[in-house]
């Protein structure tokens, strides 16, 4: 496997970093010259230089000027947007609430004719029911401490169940079967959100395979992601949200996802496991 996406991300950070270094010395500026002429203190340039800090459009446009290099302006510009969205921490995603990014999956499922999903926390968005999507959502606000929007979250969320059955939308999801036996709001809940499962499983759209607790492992647990059209991935962590469109990263989750898939279990197998865990809450 490759480096880590939030690796990747830093990479990218200091590959941008460095092209801006280039840039100074090119105008035979040092640091310090630099920051005078852009108007800030040159511990910003150091940080900046170093991969620390994604500057804003404003603090390229600036650094361009400064070295003479206005024409290079738009394209570092575009090249800093890409980098910043690699890596983004929830509570900066979720600063004003959970709904704008249920809206942002929203688009992400309508514009992907196939996602692939592993879930190793939870079921998937467009597999919860209303209660379910509540007590998660609920427990993900009171842990950042962000603001409280979970009704109008919720409702966002339930919005992506109609990719199910609108046609012209594929969804194949691995769980592993620990997520069956994790309750996530009270026993009635989960129950119901089981049999949800049952109800879902039987669609023409879908694929569901369960891994089972017994399996042997060709693949570690990983982290949740989704493959969207194979030409973007995300990974969700518990502290940020990290965007891949790298094409070798890429394939390095498409592997994964077929090694995982061989350890799944499909059809009678799978609803065997689900009824088990709804019998278990019951």
């Amino acid at each position: 496997m490759s480096a880590s996406p939030s690796s990747s991300a830093q990479a990218a950070r200091e590959a941008l970093a460095k092209r801006l270094q280039n840039l100074r010395q090119d105008a035979g500026l040092t640091g310090k010259e630099l920051s005078i002429r852009c108007g800030w203190h040159p511990a910003k340039t150091t940080r900046i230089q170093k991969g620390e800090t994604v500057p804003s459009d404003s603090d390229i446009r600036a650094w361009c000027a400064a070295c003479g290099a206005e024409n290079q302006a738009e394209d570092l510009i575009a090249t800093a947007r890409a980098v910043d969205s690699m890596y983004v921490e929830w509570r900066r995603i979720h600063k004003d609430g959970m709904r704008k990014v249920q809206e942002d999956f929203s688009t992400f499922h309508e514009q992907a004719a196939v996602c692939r999903v592993y879930c190793s926390n939870a079921v998937p968005g467009f597999f919860q029911t209303a209660a379910f999507a509540t007590a998660l959502m609920q427990s993900i606000t009171d842990f950042q401490g962000t603001p409280n929007d979970v009704a109008r979250a919720v409702a966002a969320r339930l919005t992506r169940n109609r990719f199910l059955y609108e046609g012209g939308h594929r969804f194949v999801v691995l769980m592993e079967e620990w997520i069956l036996r994790s309750r996530i709001g009270d026993r009635e809940t989960m129950a119901n959100q089981l049999r949800h499962l049952l109800d879902v499983l039987p669609l023409p759209s879908v694929s569901l395979g369960v891994i089972p607790f017994t399996v042997q492992r060709v693949i570690w647990p990983l982290e949740a992601f989704y493959i969207f059209d194979d030409t973007h991935a995300v990974v969700e962590t518990l502290t940020a949200e990290i965007n891949i469109r790298q094409p070798r990263e890429i394939a390095d989750y498409r592997k994964a996802f077929a090694e995982l898939a061989k350890m799944a279990v499909y059809g009678d197998r799978a609803r065997a496991l689900i009824n088990s865990a709804i019998r278990a809450f019951e």
